[in-house]
């Protein structure tokens, strides 16, 4: 901020940080962050197709649903609607979010097996899942059925990562590729039948929007704490107020993926 002395700046670094250090970060509500950061979205519109696809189903399920907020987005759901978290405080706010709209909402570690039977749901849809478990999908799918899905792609926020983690090895740089998503879907018996990636900008515009994206998304930058990172926090504070917002980019992909009709 042009024309800030090295104190002022020093207590607004100090009172931004604090400020998101203490918020909640449960749930998968980005609310918090409006007016403080951007993110483009992807062209597809996610959360609408997913609704058209919910209002044609009989069972559904959504895995790793966070806080339900997205699934409750949905203006209809179908009879039977099957909701999996693993995170506690997620899951209370899951239930107090769905069960009022009809869903069942599963405590599940996100590991296989999913804790359902051969053939339940004709749709699973999941938004951002950590892993994509494709052999435990096709297993739940009844044929005929479809999964959807919108997922991280590859070095998503990596301008975030490598800020605060240094250059990132090709492995990590390459990891999520839409392209192996493909390879595995068919690996279990899947079709895809619809796959798009999208590099979509995002701004923070203070060092509290990047603290609260990092305590909110942990797998980013892992065991992040203000703490541990004050003087990267400090320095990068100064940038956004004498350069303007920290630009990142965002990956994002879409994957539609069907079970063969049996013969």
């Amino acid at each position: 901020m042009p024309g800030t002395s090295e104190e002022e700046e020093r207590t607004r670094f100090e009172a931004l940080v604090a400020e998101a250090a203490a918020v909640s970060v449960d749930g998968w509500d980005f609310s918090w962050l409006d007016g403080r950061a951007t993110e483009q979205r992807p062209s597809w519109g996610y959360a609408h197709a997913m609704a058209e696809r919910l209002g044609r189903a009989r069972a559904a399920l959504d895995i790793q649903t966070g806080g339900g907020e997205v699934l409750a987005s949905a203006p209809k759901l179908p009879p039977l609607t099957v909701a999996t978290e693993s995170w506690p405080p997620n899951i209370a706010r899951a239930t107090a979010l769905l069960h009022p709209l009809g869903a069942v909402v599963v405590a599940d570690a996100d590991e296989p097996p999913l804790p359902f039977g051969d053939a339940a749901f004709d749709l699973v849809v999941s938004r951002h899942p950590v892993t994509t478990w494709w052999a435990e999908i096709a297993r739940v799918l009844k044929p005929g059925g479809t999964y959807f899905s919108q997922q991280v792609g590859p070095a998503s926020v990596f301008e975030i990562v490598e800020y605060f983690l240094g250059p990132q090895p090709p492995e990590a740089r390459g990891a999520r590729d839409p392209q192996r998503a493909r390879a595995d879907a068919e690996a279990a018996g899947l079709e895809v039948v619809d796959l798009r990636l999208e590099t979509l900008r995002a701004e923070f515009f203070d060092i509290g929007a990047v603290v609260y994206f990092l305590r909110k998304v942990i797998w980013m930058v892992p065991g992040f704490t203000v703490e541990e990172y004050r003087p990267q926090l400090a320095a990068l504070h100064h940038l956004i107020e004498t350069e303007g917002p920290f630009v990142a980019h965002t990956t994002r992909f879409l994957i539609e993926a069907r079970k063969p009709q049996q013969p």
